[in-house]
């Protein structure tokens, strides 16, 4: 029996990667809603592709457009919040690749409508972590992780339960500054920045890498996912990216998932879930990877494991607070606004003002602290954007 399938993010790279996987295997899989930001033309021909009942545009002033562009097909088209919402809960099989905290209601639709959700929006654990877990309790809903961190780790496990676990071990390639010094790495560029050794993203998540602040934003994300404090799970370097995370036991075993750096295998694992399916991926050589290297990361080059370990373990609003600040810091870093360094200073000097809530009770007060982060944030770019400019 096909499984009933939505994607949300259709015309982004996660998104992309699933349709290459639903292509692959069309008999698993029938398409009943694509979804876009804004991406028109990509949209409609992925609706034409599969076969999709119902295609849905963010931005309701492009409803026209995508109307013309499925026009003479049985795809429905669609446009807005409430759509994007209806989308997500129409369906067995949900993969969540909208990007940022636009992707948080429509999750959350998903959630408690009970569906699974292959979660690939990492805003929703890192912003309202407590808040999706514990819906999908409520609702019977699955959330299968997509990072090939957070997946690794769902792999090792194997169905057992995290009270025989005695730490998780998220792996972090280093990004393109590895061995650079502070000082070194206060000089590099947007180019630099975004030039990652491994692994083909876009430019924020790839800037991110730089910094560390996505290992640092994937802790908050295990934390919520497996159960785990803070204390019981640890981030090491591991520059070639073949083992993607682990877990240790409490009897000294450790177990490691090993894989190619291409995310249609985490993608795949999770579509097929509980079984398994073709990813069409380069298989592993590990003769021609020769060797395995580890190293601890440096905590004054990147401060950002610092910002996110603190905010998880404050908890509340912090988490939020974090991930908005990092967002309007990482885009005016490749804007050329402010330098690479103050990214995280950025980041800190938001997290040491008004704290917000302990406790966010709903997507809309997530949102409130959202804005309110940015706004913070954005003054501060401001102001280092006026010392640079003066130096």
């Amino acid at each position: 029996m096909k499984r009933r399938l939505a994607i949300l993010g259709a015309t982004g790279s996660v998104g992309g990667s699933t349709l290459d996987l639903v292509a692959r295997d069309p008999d698993r899989f029938e398409v009943v809603a694509l979804t876009a930001a804004s991406n028109v033309d990509k949209l409609a021909a992925a609706a034409r592709a599969t076969g999709a009942r119902r295609a849905v545009i963010a931005d309701e002033a492009l409803l026209g457009a995508l109307e013309d562009a499925l026009s003479g097909t049985d795809c429905k088209p669609e446009a807005g919040d409430a759509a994007l919402e209806a989308a997500a809960a129409d369906a067995d099989l949900v993969m969540a690749a909208i990007v940022g905290t636009a992707g948080l209601a429509p999750v959350m639709a998903a959630i408690e409508a009970g569906r699974t959700v292959a979660l690939a929006n990492k805003e929703s654990l890192v912003t309202a972590g407590a808040l999706m877990t514990g819906a999908a309790r409520r609702h019977g809903a699955t959330i299968l992780p997509v990072d090939s961190e957070h997946n690794a780790i769902f792999q090792c496990l194997a169905g057992q339960d995290c009270d025989r676990v005695s730490r998780l071990v998220l792996t972090a390639s280093g990004g393109p500054f590895r061995t650079r010094s502070r000082e070194e790495m206060a000089r590099m560029s947007p180019a630099e920045a975004v030039a990652h050794p491994n692994w083909s993203m876009g430019a924020k998540i790839s800037v991110d890498s730089a910094t560390m602040m996505n290992k640092g934003l994937e802790l908050i994300e295990a934390h919520h996912l497996f159960g785990l404090p803070s204390e019981r799970i640890d981030i090491l370097v591991h520059p070639q990216s073949v083992i993607h995370s682990l877990v240790e036991y409490v009897d000294g075993s450790m177990l490691a998932q090993l894989g190619p750096p291409d995310m249609r295998v985490p993608i795949a694992h999770a579509l097929a879930w509980p079984e398994r399916m073709e990813s069409g991926c380069e298989r592993l050589d590990l003769a021609a990877v020769s060797r395995l290297d580890f190293e601890q990361p440096d905590p004054e080059r990147f401060p950002a494991l610092r910002l996110a370990r603190e905010a998880l373990e404050a908890g509340g609003a912090a988490p939020a607070r974090l991930n908005a600040a990092n967002e309007v810091a990482v885009a005016a870093f490749l804007d050329g606004a402010i330098g690479f360094g103050d990214i995280c200073a950025v980041v800190e000097k938001v997290l040491g003002q008004a704290p917000g809530p302990d406790d966010i009770a709903s997507i809309e007060a997530v949102l409130e602290v959202d804005e309110a982060s940015r706004e913070a944030a954005r003054v501060e770019v401001v102001t280092r954007a006026r010392e640079k400019v003066g130096a």
